[in-house]
């Protein structure tokens, strides 16, 4: 298993990077995560390569967005631009999290801090109470770092490593 690098990092982004991954490792049927900005742009997501090793030793033949963290880093946002203007529109506050329920898996949105979203996709398996809670915590634990200097660092951070895997 491969982790991201997070030499260079800032002490902030490091602990970052560890609460997703201890979130993709603690609970169970978690299949992929991303870290979304209020501009859409994927800040962090869970490491692709660990999904797809856990994915081939399952043999399932379907396992979630088709493509790379930043097909969920899309849906992720586009989700959350819909239910915020639902919210305006209805005029009942802000949103707190969405839950997409499909046959085979479903898609969990939770808003961080200041228009930034979590967004989880998790197997047919998962326990929903259960994703929900962790990402809770995650939320908790994460929405009082996430500073604008923290996701300059982090995007910054994935376009060195995206300039690094296209060579």
């Amino acid at each position: 298993m491969t982790a991201p690098s997070t030499f260079g990092l800032s002490s902030e982004a490091r602990n970052l990077h560890w609460l997703l991954n201890n979130l993709v490792e603690e609970v169970p049927g978690i299949l992929s995560v991303a870290v979304v900005s209020s501009d859409g742009l994927l800040l962090l997501s869970s490491d692709h390569a660990r999904n797809l090793e856990a994915r081939e030793a399952k043999a399932e033949p379907r396992t979630g967005p088709r493509g790379s963290a930043a097909d969920l880093a899309t849906v992720v946002s586009g989700i959350g631009s819909l239910t915020v203007g639902a919210s305006k529109l209805m005029d009942f506050g802000p949103v707190k999290h969405t839950m997409v329920a499909m046959d085979e898996g479903s898609l969990f949105v939770m808003s961080i801090s200041d228009g930034s979203l979590l967004g989880v996709h998790g197997s047919a398996e998962c326990d929903m109470s259960v994703v929900a809670y962790h990402m809770a915590l995650f939320v908790g634990r994460a929405g009082h770092v996430l500073t604008p200097e923290l996701r300059s660092e982090l995007r910054k951070s994935l376009e060195t490593e995206s300039a690094g895997s296209a060579r």
